[in-house]
């Protein structure tokens, strides 16, 4: 249980709303920042403006899975007014407060380092990850199937990065009988692609592999669908660029050659917000419980 805990969730989509279902569930007392326009009401979860909230007695942060911008600010559907979280709001928080976040990136990670806080990014869990691939996958051939005028079985599927879900996509595309080949660069990941029954490529290699793809799915945050890339596909592939904003493809490139590429970063939350929010909730709870558990037995 987590009675006697107070937490602020800052804005977030429905994924959020399994998260705060299950704290209060646990009986946690709980200020929703970025939710006034929510018409659902939980027991114990009080709908608060940024700056009415005393965060003095905050034990615990949650931000969407993207955190925040560059800029500071959480994004918040829930809400028309613009939230910025600031290192003068963790600063007030008791030193114990944790913030929770799905990613990071060079402004959170600055205001965790100013105010001497403990930054949780849950999909540096290979738990949150593998479950979270489940819903990519299916979001995914979504896509690919919405987007295509062909069927999944017999395309050529080039799948860039076998992470996580790098890795479930090769595997499902596979199984619906598409001829998948996999960009990966250790040598132990060469060796998986291999045992997995597709054909692997060295990500060096990419410019020289994608000449005959269908469908190009990129899982890595960082350019590496580039204009050389993209200049070797056929007119008619699309691309599916599932990593974090703002994803690994000359997107502007694609667009001039007049190929098809979308840009899908959160798809759980898309395709399976419900599902996608249940994985998060346990998660969370778990460690909010261990958090709670362990300060409680330092205050002894």
């Amino acid at each position: 249980m987590l009675t006697g805990m107070q937490i602020a969730v800052i804005g977030g989509d429905a994924r959020q709303l399994e998260i705060i279902r299950k704290l209060t569930e646990l009986d946690a007392r709980i200020s929703l920042i970025g939710f006034e326009q929510l018409d659902h009401a939980f027991t114990g979860a009080v709908k608060e403006k940024l700056e009415e909230v005393d965060f003095t007695n905050i034990d615990a942060i949650i931000l969407p899975v993207a955190g925040t911008n560059l800029e500071g600010q959480v994004e918040t559907i829930f809400s028309n007014e613009k939230v910025i979280l600031t290192e003068e709001i963790l600063s007030k928080t008791p030193e114990h407060c944790t913030i929770y976040s799905g990613i990071s990136n060079t402004y959170l990670n600055h205001l965790i380092d100013q105010s001497k806080r403990t930054l949780v990014q849950l999909f540096s869990r290979d738990d949150v990850a593998i479950y979270n691939s489940i819903p990519t996958v299916e979001g995914t051939l979504m896509m690919a199937i919405q987007h295509t005028d062909f069927t999944i079985h017999g395309s050529k599927v080039t799948v860039l990065g076998l992470g996580r879900c790098g890795m479930s996509i090769a595997r499902a595309f596979h199984a619906l009988g598409a001829k998948v080949k996999v960009g990966a660069r250790k040598s132990e990941h060469i060796a998986r692609i291999t045992e997995m029954g597709v054909t692997p490529f060295h990500l060096n290699n990419t410019v020289q592999e994608v000449s005959d793809t269908d469908i190009l799915i990129n899982t890595i945050p960082y350019l590496i669908v580039s204009a050389a890339v993209i200049s070797k596909l056929p007119a008619n592939t699309l691309i599916i660029d599932i990593a974090s904003k703002p994803g690994g493809t000359d997107f502007r490139y694609a667009e001039k050659r007049g190929i098809k590429a979308l840009l899908a970063p959160s798809l759980p939350g898309i395709v399976a917000p419900k599902t996608a929010g249940q994985i998060l909730a346990d998660v969370l709870s778990q460690l909010l419980q261990e958090s709670l558990y362990n300060r409680k037995g330092k205050e002894k």
